[in-house]
């Protein structure tokens, strides 16, 4: 006869029975080193590395804004150009960033994904990790630069600026998440939006605030949830701006659409995107 072999005598896992613990510290490990492999690859390119991506956006950001604050002299909060438009202009950037990084984390990973102990969800949280650390980091040093060359007196709210932030990188990946599944599997997807996402720029609040807009005005640009994304940050900084029309709840919720409907597709087709 021929003898058998029971899972719990081979020392193996019965069949069905998951190690999940393992499984956590597979998914850490796997992370980790496609940070590391993000941080290499995509950034160990230009000269500097990965303190280029940060001296960049920054040296650009203050050159930007150095030019209008010649254009509008007064801005509608505290007496300094510079640091209103920066206010405005960090977590426009964040939101723009981490849905571009979110939206090609399985192309760009894809030859990983090869992997049985790498999963997409691993390439979508690493990305989303080192995007949003680049992210704080950048908006640390322009609001350090701004309030040191204009000395402008600011009374901090770090919690208000916590939650915009929040909010910046919730839409951020919402949209990347669907935009990961569009641009993939209809390619011109990516001109499209592109294209539909340009306006955003000048109707998200960058350049001004809302709150003095005729109320039908008002309650148009309201849909557009970085709206509230940028008014709850200027609310971090300016004690006399309490952001009357600023909603957390309406940015979360609706960056929870983009995001579930992201999630479910990739979940469902995310293997035939790996092949095409």
């Amino acid at each position: 006869m021929t003898e058998t072999t029971s899972p719990a005598s081979s020392g193996l896992p019965p069949q069905g029975v998951r190690l999940p613990a393992r499984r956590r510290g597979a998914s850490v490990r796997a992370v980790l080193a496609l940070v590391l492999r993000e941080m290499s690859t995509a950034y160990g390119r230009s000269p500097g590395g990965y303190i280029w991506t940060i001296v960049e956006p920054v040296g650009g950001l203050l050159m930007l804004a150095l030019v209008f604050s010649f254009l509008f002299r007064t801005p509608p909060l505290g007496s300094s150009f510079l640091l209103f438009y920066a206010t405005g202009m960090l977590p426009f950037l964040a939101y723009t960033a981490v849905s571009a990084k979110i939206a090609s984390a399985i192309r760009f990973s894809r030859p990983l994904l090869a992997y049985p102990s790498v999963t997409y969800i691993d390439a979508l949280i690493a990305r989303l990790i080192l995007e949003t650390i680049t992210q704080i980091i950048v908006g640390a040093i322009i609001i350090t630069c701004i309030i040191w060359w204009t000395d402008e007196a600011v009374s901090f709210d770090f919690g208000a600026i916590a939650l915009a932030a929040s909010m910046a990188v919730a839409l951020g990946l919402g949209v990347g998440l669907t935009n990961s599944f569009l641009n993939t599997m209809f390619p011109i997807w990516s001109s499209l939006w592109a294209v539909l996402n340009r306006p955003m720029f000048l109707i998200s609040g960058i350049f001004f605030l809302i709150d003095p807009l005729p109320e039908q005005y008002r309650n148009i640009l309201l849909y557009n949830p970085l709206v509230h994304v940028l008014s709850m940050m200027r609310s971090g900084f300016y004690a006399t701006y309490d952001a009357p029309y600023a909603s957390a709840s309406y940015a979360f919720g609706f960056a929870l659409v983009p995001a579930v409907f992201g999630m479910l597709m990739l979940h469902r087709y995310h293997k035939d995107m790996l092949e095409l």
